[in-house]
C-alpha cells in the first residue's frame, strides 16, 4: 500500500511541474508575440504631407503655367490674382481645404482626431484650416521659406 501512494505522489508532482512549465511558456510566448505599439501618426507622415502639398499644381493659371501651391502662397501674399481673375488667396484656401480634408479624415472612429494647418507671412496669419478635436497627442511639422523679404511659415499639426 505504501508503494502505491509513493507512485501517486510522484505522478502528482510530475503533473504539477508540467503545468508550471506550460504556464511559464505561455507567459513568455505572450510577451514575445506582443509587438511594440505603433504610433497612429508618424513624424515623417506629417513632414512629408507639407512637402507634397507644396508641389501640388492648382487650377490657378499665371500667364504661362499652372501655379503650384508654393507659388500660389507667394501670389496670395503679394495680393495677386489668377489669369481668370480669381483671388489667389481664395484659390489657395479652397485647394488646401480640399487636400487636407481628403488626406486627414477625422469623422467617425478614425485614428486622427483633428488637424490644424497654419500659413503665416512675417508673423501675420494668411490662412488657418482647423478641423476636429485638439488632443494632447499630436505630431507637428513646420516648413519655412522666404522670397523678396517675406518669410513664409507653414505649420501642420495632426492630433490623434
Amino acid at each position: 500500500m505504501k508503494k502505491q501512494k509513493k507512485a501517486q505522489e510522484e505522478m502528482i508532482g510530475f503533473v504539477l511541474i508540467i503545468v508550471l512549465v506550460a504556464v511559464i511558456l505561455l507567459i513568455f510566448l505572450g510577451f514575445s508575440l506582443r509587438s511594440p505599439q505603433k504610433e497612429v501618426v508618424e513624424s515623417y507622415e506629417v513632414e512629408g504631407f507639407i512637402q507634397v502639398f507644396l508641389q501640388y499644381t492648382t487650377d490657378c493659371r499665371d500667364n504661362l503655367e499652372y501655379l503650384s501651391i508654393r507659388k500660389l502662397i507667394f501670389d496670395c501674399n503679394d495680393g495677386g490674382t489668377c489669369l481668370d481673375e480669381r483671388d489667389a488667396c481664395e484659390v489657395l484656401d479652397s485647394t488646401l481645404t480640399r487636400i487636407v480634408e481628403e488626406s486627414w479624415k477625422v469623422e467617425g472612429d478614425r485614428p486622427v482626431k483633428g488637424y490644424g494647418l497654419n500659413i503665416t507671412s512675417n508673423g501675420k496669419e494668411m490662412l488657418l484650416i482647423k478641423e476636429g478635436n485638439v488632443t494632447k497627442n499630436y505630431k507637428w511639422a513646420m516648413q519655412d521659406f522666404s522670397r523678396s523679404g517675406s518669410l513664409i511659415e507653414i505649420s501642420f499639426m495632426a492630433y490623434f
